[in-house]
């Protein structure tokens, strides 16, 4: 399938679409279902042997348009941690709530997904809803689960969840503010406002923090910081010689369970990049396509990489290489084929690594022999998905706009059956 425009016009195209949506459908909760009949995630306890698709409703906010969308999932990145508890940031900013309603939750789940408590609420002061957060906001977990670092159009902050979910403590982390000259790109903002914040990583110690600022087709920053006794964080300064102009879309290190990472790597809009952490020497990942928009990158058995115009599987040593023999069912009522699929997150099963999870714009996809074949999960809403993650029994917590859910699609009755055509 060839590009049919290259990433910056999709980019915007794909975020004015966001900003846009709300509107359109006034804020009302997404109603679509898919060919199979949904069942609750109440349910979900009991068919851990069965193929099913449950759809979970436990998420905190007023369910309105995209509030059940978990745009990003996070675990502990101690060694010992438990798989299956995970952490889930939510947006829930309909144009239906008054704006001083409208907030993120941060909400906690120890069952892979399938019930959620809400743990903190960030109030609308500390993002910007009128320039497509979220759409893309970063998250991650301190090692021992007393804090989160969120990334948003107005800046990094630290979350504290306290006893009542609605006094979170929310402190700024100081970062770089929008200069008096104007960018190349006009941006809604003000000389002197923060910029905004995108992608974030912790070290599994929690003493050291990295966090991506810019906008699009502004010089992006990746700054350094490091944690004082007091529990504060003070910027080290920007890695140096940052080999890119475009967005910083995913950032994860080799190894993110290891104490003392040697390796970085930092997916833009249009390549993937490794730093070694002893020399801050930059490498250029082989293998990787122009202009591909790295959205997301797993390095469970190597680099894994969910891409703007496909998706990649390591090959060696700081190489990768594109899936194209492969073929993805775009739209399930068509026919309609192509190894060309955008691409938001990758998953590899940590138990199984031969196990794929995508996400993209057309759907879900899984594959069972590390991405080479892929099968499509027809019985979601014909939507977008953006974020998923594997539980320790195989099953595997996926969310997109129509919502979130919990599936079992490597089960054996899970796998297609071929029907005979009626003449």
């Amino acid at each position: 399938m060839p590009r049919l425009f290259p990433y910056r016009t999709f980019l915007s195209t794909s975020l004015l679409l966001w900003m846009t949506l709300p509107v359109a459908g006034q804020g009302q909760a997404l109603t679509s279902t898919p060919n199979q009949a949904v069942s609750t995630e109440s349910n979900a306890a009991n068919d851990r042997n069965t193929c099913f698709v449950h759809r979970v409703t436990g998420l905190p906010g007023s369910h309105q348009f995209a509030s059940d969308f978990i745009e990003a999932i996070a675990a502990d990145p101690s060694p010992d941690a438990d798989p299956d508890l995970i952490w889930g940031l939510t947006a829930d900013l309909s144009n239906k709530l008054p704006s001083q309603d409208r907030a993120m939750y941060i909400s906690k789940s120890t069952d892979g997904g399938a019930t959620w408590t809400q743990i903190a609420r960030v109030d609308s002061k500390y993002f910007d809803a009128r320039i497509g957060e979220g759409l893309r906001n970063g998250f991650i977990i301190s090692p021992d689960a007393t804090y989160f670092i969120i990334t948003t159009q107005r800046g990094a902050f630290q979350v504290s969840p306290q006893p009542n979910p609605n006094q979170t403590l929310v402190k700024p982390i100081a970062g770089p503010r929008v200069p008096d000259t104007p960018p190349r790109t006009p941006i809604t903002k003000k000389p002197g406002d923060p910029l905004r914040a995108s992608v974030v990583e912790i070290t599994p110690d929690g003493q050291h923090l990295l966090i991506g600022y810019g906008y699009f087709d502004l010089e992006p920053q990746l700054l350094r910081y490091h944690k004082e006794s007091d529990g504060s964080w003070i910027e080290d300064g920007p890695i140096p010689h940052l080999p890119t102009d475009m967005d910083l879309l995913s950032l994860q290190f080799d190894d993110p369970k290891k104490l003392n990472p040697g390796f970085l790597y930092l997916g833009t809009g249009d390549q993937v990049y490794l730093l070694n952490l002893h020399s801050m020497k930059w490498s250029r990942i082989e293998g990787v396509g122009p202009d591909s928009a790295i959205h997301g990158m797993s390095v469970v058995g190597g680099l894994h990489l969910a891409a703007c115009w496909g998706v990649y599987n390591p090959s060696g040593p700081g190489t990768v290489r594109r899936v194209t023999n492969a073929r993805f069912l775009l739209h399930r009522t068509t026919d309609e084929t192509g190894s060309n699929v955008r691409a938001y997150s990758i998953e590899v099963d940590p138990s199984k690594p031969t196990r794929e999870v995508i996400t993209s714009l057309t759907g879900v996809y899984t594959s069972q022999d590390s991405g080479e074949t892929w099968t499509r999960l027809n019985d979601l809403p014909e939507e977008e998905f953006r974020s998923a993650h594997f539980n320790s029994d195989g099953t595997v917590l996926i969310s997109g706009i129509a919502g979130t859910f919990l599936v079992n699609p490597f089960v054996e009755s899970c796998a297609p059956h071929l029907k005979n055509r009626e003449r």
